[in-house]
């Protein structure tokens, strides 16, 4: 009975429901037959809009056309020549030449060798386009030790490894992964029990001349080793964060901590000649290291790029064997650098000397015909106020070269510069490389700014 009585009040709820339901529908029905009749007594009968027109699209960047008129040296001398004179530039040096023809039209000192600072790195940079295939690849592995449980982490020169998940950037994007590295170990069926960082592929001092050890808990730049971990940054999405001192042992403890083994069973050494390999992975392209090197202006990054320019050319991996090869590979290229004095790749050391005109030649050369294999240099300079170590500058105030000014920086204590280039209001190219000395760059900075910036107003004829 309670069986049967439940199924009817079942079946009653299931009616009503239903009754429900078609109540609902003839009142939506008769809605929408009010709503049409009086649209259509309003309004006429109901039609439908026509498709809207396609849109086309209407590129904005177009190319500067080839019979720009250039400059007239006097008419460059007009538009600079109140930047020029301001006295936040302190001990000042520039030049300014046409990229097509290579005529310098207006310069102050070119030929004095002046601290560069980070516009060092266009001729790291130079040097590297001009020597090595823009997709080559730099090799870390992991090699068989000497006794059974042991690895050896052979570094090859990359400082950009993440410790980050696959699928997720550290501080470079497109950098290898160590947790790659863990799963090649482990598929090789190995039960890891120590670790050994061979470091060798780098000699001579892990500290340049004119570093200074704070520089290293400022975020500027670490020991020279040819392994670490996003650049040896304690946070690895952090540009300026503290980096580490010894960032290859810290390569090697990451890797042990991913493996469970102690931190204490990571030493250095070196693997046995003809070690079978475990592991491997391979950094990004140069291509795209040049582009995070001059973009963010990245020391460490330098530093690794300049020695592997060095190892191509058979000389050493050390900062001597670096700023000797990049000194050659320009000189061969037809490059005067004269008064060129380099300690190191990144322009870090406050010892290192380059005239402003052995720059704007390199700049030059890569804007017009010169030499083509410069070219993708113009690319990785970072633009006025939007990119890169340019993004916070030309932003407020004096915005008259924002996405005009595209150029690297440079910056240390009492040194600034600005090596690049801008296009004028007739559409010419015209390269710069102006460089000042004896002042903060919280007051040189805005001066260069504002030096660039009047190139980018002239017509000059």
């Amino acid at each position: 009975m309670g069986s049967l009585a439940g199924r009817h009040r079942r079946n009653m709820r299931i009616l009503f429901a239903s009754v429900v339901v078609v109540v609902l529908a003839m009142a939506a029905v008769l809605v929408v037959a009010v709503t049409a009749h009086n649209a259509s007594a309003g309004r006429g009968e109901l039609t439908i809009a026509p498709e809207p027109a396609p849109i086309t699209a209407a590129p904005q960047v177009t190319p500067v056309p080839d019979d720009a008129p250039m400059p007239t040296a006097q008419g460059i001398a007009a538009a600079v020549g109140p930047a020029a004179a301001n006295p936040d530039l302190g001990k000042f040096s520039g030049t300014v030449a046409d990229a097509v023809t290579g005529q310098v039209l207006w310069s102050v000192n070119p030929q004095t060798p002046m601290t560069p600072a980070s516009t060092t790195k266009v001729l790291t940079a130079g040097s590297a386009l001009l020597a090595l295939p823009s997709d080559r690849r730099v090799t870390t592995k992991v090699v068989q030790g000497a006794t059974p449980g042991e690895i050896v982490l052979v570094a090859g020169g990359d400082p950009t490894l993440t410790a980050k998940p696959v699928g997720e950037n550290g501080y470079y994007p497109g950098a290898a992964h160590i947790s790659q590295l863990v799963d090649q170990i482990r598929n090789a069926g190995i039960q890891v029990t120590s670790i050994v960082v061979d470091t060798s592929i780098y000699s001579g001092d892990t500290m340049a001349q004119g570093w200074f050890p704070t520089d290293v808990g400022a975020g500027f730049i670490t020991p020279t080793e040819p392994i670490m971990i996003d650049g040896g940054r304690a946070d690895p999405l952090v540009d300026e964060s503290p980096r580490s001192a010894t960032p290859a042992l810290d390569a090697g403890r990451t890797l042990a901590g991913a493996l469970g083994v102690a931190p204490s069973a990571v030493t250095s050494g070196v693997a046995a000649p003809g070690a079978a390999t475990v592991a491997s992975v391979q950094s990004a392209p140069l291509r795209d290291r040049l582009r995070q090197m001059m973009e963010h202006s990245d020391n460490v990054l330098a530093e690794a790029i300049g020695r592997e320019v060095a190892m191509n050319a058979g000389a050493e991996a050390s900062f001597d064997g670096a700023v000797a090869t990049i000194g050659q590979t320009l000189t061969a290229a037809g490059f005067d650098l004269s008064g060129f004095t380099l300690h190191d790749a990144s322009g870090l050391s406050v010892d290192d000397r380059i005239a402003p005109h052995t720059l704007d030649q390199v700049l030059t050369a890569a804007a017009g015909d010169g030499n083509p294999a410069l070219r993708p240099m113009l690319d990785y300079l970072p633009v006025a106020g939007a990119t890169g170590s340019l993004s916070d500058r030309y932003a407020s105030g004096n915005r008259t070269g924002a996405g005009w000014v595209r150029a690297k920086t440079g910056t240390l204590s009492t040194a600034s510069a600005l090596a690049g280039y801008v296009v004028d209001q007739n559409g010419r190219v015209l390269t710069f490389a102006l460089m000042s000395n004896d002042r903060p760059p919280e007051v040189s900075r805005p001066a260069l700014d504002a030096l660039a910036a009047a190139l980018r107003t002239c017509g000059c004829q």
